[in-house]
């Protein structure tokens, strides 16, 4: 599952960013990762789409293969998503589509916060918009900590039932293997500033009033990390959106049911 494709590299914003750019067709598609993963997430999404639309797939700062600068501590969403749209402009892109899932779902909204007039519709997968429980920002903080001391293998080996659901990770070795080669792939310190950053995000609940371009909500049914009825508080935010849920599902639909994900896609996508 995992791609075979060379990364190109760009120096934007003063980091190598590798990159995927595939596909036939005039209409360009930014799919943004998630944590902590890389830009081989989207595999079964670029062997879909790349006949019809042209994907452009990076790997995030101090993610896969892009690099993170030595002094870098915390990286914000605002960070990363100023490293996307340089990208676009670096490849002459000038309006796509967007789409994220999980943390590349919140980079999602700050480029759209950043430079609304350059996305064209918005694709959500399993995330959500609000600000964490003081728990849970705290738990960013620690688990960023322990990632730079103990490195990515244990935090992999406890987040993979929670990344896709039980039932996948023993029927589904191939995306497990997958799921789990990208979380202990991921550089600890890159993971570890983009928990410090996200655990200071805004909130970006106040944003969705102001988007009216298409806009398709997908979540996994099983979701734990971003469950369903956090993508319902996207889809009555959003006006006009369109909400799919993806049965047998967690965290990584996208992974776990391409198929149904890539059908709910590809269907929005020749309706823009």
């Amino acid at each position: 599952m995992t791609s075979t494709a060379t990364a190109s590299v760009l120096n934007v914003n003063g980091i190598d960013l590798a990159y995927s750019d595939v596909g036939a067709g005039n209409r360009p598609v930014l799919l943004v990762h998630g944590h902590p993963f890389d830009r081989t997430m989207w595999q079964p999404q670029i062997d879909f789409l790349k006949s019809s639309y042209r994907v452009v797939v990076p790997d995030l700062r101090g993610y896969g293969q892009s690099s993170l600068p030595r002094e870098s501590r915390e990286t914000r969403l605002e960070t990363f998503a100023a490293d996307c749209l340089a990208l676009t402009d670096a490849l002459g892109i000038r309006t796509f589509v967007l789409g994220g899932l999980s943390m590349g779902g919140q980079i999602v909204l700050e480029m759209f916060r950043q430079a609304p007039d350059r996305i064209d519709a918005l694709l959500l997968a399993d995330t959500f918009a609000g600000l964490d429980s003081p728990q849970r920002k705290q738990l960013r903080f620690t688990t960023a900590d322990r990632l730079e001391q103990d490195g990515m293998a244990g935090y992999a080996r406890e987040e993979l039932t929670k990344m896709i659901t039980p039932a996948n990770a023993e029927q589904l070795p191939h995306v497990a293997a997958h799921v789990t080669k990208m979380m202990t792939s991921a550089p600890p310190s890159g993971a570890a500033a983009a928990l410090r950053g996200r655990a200071q995000r805004i909130d970006y609940l106040p944003l969705l009033a102001q988007i009216r371009i298409p806009t398709l909500i997908v979540v996994g049914r099983e979701d734990v990390y971003t469950p369903v009825a956090l993508a319902e508080q996207l889809h009555q935010g959003i006006s006009g959106s369109m909400l799919a849920i993806i049965e047998g599902a967690g965290h990584m639909p996208n992974l776990e049911r391409p198929d149904a994900f890539n059908q709910v896609l590809g269907s929005w996508l020749q309706s823009l």
